[in-house]
């Protein structure tokens, strides 16, 4: 039996990032080889920790501003969180979304910008299906109505600067709530200076969902219920990772989508939950970012490298006084037995 106290440990509220660094890719970088000592660097250097026969798998996924603000009838503030659409994007599309509003009925009707919401029906104790009456296209309909979701330890409303930073370079496809945040290090440089030395960079789409910031509520692990995400291994990154060639993800999101699609891969949703004990089939390597305690990210990153040499890594983070979460400092992983080395 396994506890989710085994996964704990004290993190500074100073250091947990509430913004990015000024310039894109000038995070630091702490790497945990296969084995022996950790390397404090920064995040430039990881090209240096590559040999040139790896794939590097990211997530393509495009974070859209799903909070958008509107009011009730009675003149108070109302907000409709957009998590996903329910059947297409538009005409008067339906989404499933979070409502946030006193006592929601199935009837009540919210103005929006240039739309009109209509809650349709309560699909959990959060969530509701809601009818947008006046949007024509949903993403577009966002980008001017919405804003950034910023994740909940982030202290401060989004401001301009989120709707580029909290996007990685190279998002494509809309549809996530929150950022796949260890690409946000990533630039067009870099990624041409891992590709000049041979490394294959491919895609998957996994577009993450408010469940990434959900808590373990369950002491006993084998209790807990994983979220749902969709996801999508193109053929291209299939016939790469399936190549022989050592497979590092970009986060966490990418381990999802890659270990899923070895074990169905017709399927394109996945409740994985992966912790120590876990059987790797793809994944070699993990670029990844600091997880929270206690948290099912923590888990999956102590499922690669083992859960002491994890919080270990972790304490010496601490210590040095890396910066946490979405927008905090990068961490390079090597899985125990694992291909690359």
């Amino acid at each position: 039996m396994t506890w989710r106290a085994d996964y704990a440990f004290d993190l500074p509220e100073r250091l947990i990032a509430q913004s990015p660094p000024e310039r894109r890719g000038e995070s630091r970088l702490l790497h945990v080889p296969g084995a022996g000592a950790v390397e404090d660097l920064m995040f430039d250097e990881i090209v240096g920790r590559f040999r040139g026969d790896e794939v590097l798998v990211v997530n393509d996924t495009r974070v859209v501003p799903a909070r958008v603000l509107g009011q009730k009838a009675t003149g108070g503030a109302a907000e409709v969180f957009v998590v996903e659409p329910c059947v297409g994007i538009g005409p008067d599309p339906e989404v499933l979304a979070l409502v946030g509003v006193k006592r929601p009925r199935v009837g009540t009707r919210l103005t929006l910008p240039d739309a009109e919401a209509e809650l349709l029906a309560q699909v959990s104790e959060t969530t509701w299906r809601v009818k947008l009456w006046g949007v024509d296209h949903l993403w577009r309909w966002l980008e001017v109505a919405g804003q950034i979701p910023l994740p909940p330890y982030v202290s401060r409303a989004a401001d301009a600067s989120d709707a580029e930073r909290y996007q990685t370079v190279y998002a494509r496809a809309p549809g996530a709530v929150a950022a796949p945040t260890a690409g946000l290090h990533f630039t067009p440089a870099l990624l041409g200076a891992l590709q000049a030395k041979g490394v294959l960079v491919r895609a998957v789409t996994l577009h993450v969902g408010l469940g990434t910031f959900m808590p373990v509520r369950t002491d006993d692990l084998d209790a807990h219920v994983m979220h749902e995400e969709v996801f999508d291994v193109p053929e291209e990154t299939r016939a790469a990772v399936e190549s022989g060639r050592p497979v590092v993800a970009v986060g966490t999101t990418v381990v999802r989508a890659l270990e899923s699609f070895a074990r169905a891969p017709e399927s394109h949703r996945t409740r994985i939950f992966i912790r120590p004990g876990f059987d790797f089939r793809v994944v070699d390597g993990l670029v990844t970012n600091f997880h929270l305690p206690e948290s099912t990210l923590l888990m999956l990153v102590s499922a690669l490298v083992g859960r002491e040499r994890i919080l270990a890594a972790y304490a010496h983070a601490v210590a040095r006084e890396y910066r946490f979460f979405s927008y905090g400092d990068a961490m390079l992983l090597h899985r125990m037995e694992g291909r690359w080395t």
